[in-house]
């Protein structure tokens, strides 16, 4: 059986790939599952020794690696030559962090003993990843898993199929030892087939409907699950907001990358006070967005994944203007049989549409108004999800009061974003559970033992 990829711009087929049959996944396990102890006592300096070498190797492809995606997502590519460039930055953390973040660390001392923590890998770790952001989910994923030690199969989205599949190749190059790194290629029937083996961990990011059902089967099998599922960021613009300064991040929260990641902003709060100057002024922005051919070097938006993503958010749109909701403002789209769908600007919005109970995943921005600060804290809370949020406001004391309040893994407060790769990243609620890089994002990937020892004589 083989899988087409699909170009959303052009609804052209890029090429297609066979997918990993039962006993291919089943094989791979195997390999894996005989060269996880041999990884797993390699020193941590071999091991990042070794990630260095798979870097370099990643280094030559960086031009060929933005080009499929924005082949396979639609990205632009500038933004997809954006992504590559930046993920170089985590990348080298994590390589120069690995050793410090899992080395032992003292819980207790007295004169004659010393308690420790002992970081230590689980083994074999099923990594599944999203279509959104294909180098940025690799790197994200596989590196730090590696370097704390466990062996990992790998499956990107059947969305994606081409770019997990030259991640997969690069690899190769790289010449880890045998059954380290391996790849399984398909959609979900190959997903569910690779957790049904005597995995030690699951690591996955994309949809709540999916990582429940893969939550379950951690349960089931009583073992780890690192999961970085949806989000509905609110961001909550006070009173005292300067809105000329805040408008470029809210333009970049919401509509970079088609507005298909879980952490964009999704739902834009407002004080009364300020909405008309601020839909107003946004309005303008949003007009301005060119969305096009992302291979056009000029293009700032291009189309979303897929149709069937299309025609979802089509439906979440319908849904709210029949519902009352008005569209305050829209960009411009081309003609074509591409996924395109505008820059839009919702306003008249309720709680009880789609769009503001759902994910949604693309170009779409509702927003409501407030007048009292808890009303705002109660709208930007009323959501399943609790990934991201921001917070707009010229009171500091008072930006850091509601930041303690929003349900959410992760407070942004005047435009300060939070992504640094040694920043924990993650969600309250159904947005995941565990977190995503730093020190804190090394250690879920281990499992925790406590040493308890007499002191070697002349140890301090």
């Amino acid at each position: 059986m083989k899988i087409s990829s699909i170009n959303p711009a052009t609804n052209q087929k890029n090429g297609e790939l066979e997918v990993s049959s039962k006993q291919e996944i089943e094989k791979k396990f195997q390999l894996a599952k005989k060269a996880k102890l041999g990884w797993q006592e390699t020193p941590i300096k071999e091991r990042v020794a070794a990630l260095k070498k798979v870097r370099d190797v990643f280094k030559n492809h960086e031009e060929e690696i933005a080009k499929i995606i924005t082949k396979e997502i639609g990205t632009p590519i500038t933004e997809c030559r954006g992504e590559v460039a930046w993920d170089w930055s985590y990348f080298d953390w994590f390589i120069d962090n690995a050793e410090s973040s899992l080395s032992p660390k003292k819980t207790y001392e007295d004169e004659n003993s010393i308690h420790e923590i002992w970081y230590e890998p689980y083994g074999v770790v099923a990594v599944i990843t999203p279509w959104n952001l294909p180098f940025d989910m690799f790197i994200w994923s596989v590196i730090p898993n590696l370097l704390a030690g466990n062996v990992v199969i790998y499956k990107a989205s059947e969305e994606c199929i081409l770019s997990g599949k030259l991640l997969a190749d690069i690899m190769e190059e790289a010449e880890l030892p045998g059954g380290v790194f391996q790849a399984v290629h398909g959609n979900a029937e190959q997903g569910k087939q690779l957790v049904q083996q005597e995995i030690d961990m699951i690591w996955f990011t994309g949809s709540y409907a999916v990582g429940h059902e893969l939550y379950k089967i951690a349960a089931d099998k009583f073992i780890k699950a690192v999961l970085e599922l949806g989000g509905s960021n609110p961001s909550i613009i006070l009173a005292d907001a300067n809105i000329d300064h805040l408008l470029s991040s809210l333009i970049f929260k919401r509509f970079m990358f088609s507005g298909q990641t879980c952490d964009a902003l999704k739902r834009l709060i407002v004080h009364k006070s300020v909405a008309e100057e601020l839909i107003e002024k946004l309005s303008l922005q949003i007009k301005l967005i060119v969305v096009g051919d992302p291979t056009n070097e000029k293009t700032k938006m291009g189309p979303l994944v897929s149709k069937k993503q299309l025609a979802t958010l089509e439906s979440q749109v319908e849904d709210a203007l029949n519902s009352g909701a008005t569209i305050l403002a829209q960009s411009s789209v081309p003609e074509g049989e591409g996924a395109y769908f505008p820059a839009t600007l919702l306003g008249n919005v309720t709680q009880e549409m789609r769009v503001w109970k759902e994910e949604v995943f693309g170009p779409v921005l509702p927003v409501v108004t407030f007048s009292t600060d808890e009303e705002a804290i109660k709208l930007a809370n009323d959501t399943p999800y609790g990934l991201g949020s921001q917070v707009f406001t010229s009171d500091h004391q008072k930006a850091l009061d509601i930041a303690a309040l929003i349900q959410a893994g992760n407070v942004d407060i005047n435009g300060v974003g939070h992504f640094k790769p040694s920043s924990p990243f993650g969600g309250y609620k159904k947005s995941g559970t565990g977190r995503e890089h730093g020190e804190h994002g090394f250690q879920e990937l281990t499992q925790i033992k406590l040493v308890a020892r007499p002191k070697r004589k002349g140890e301090s």
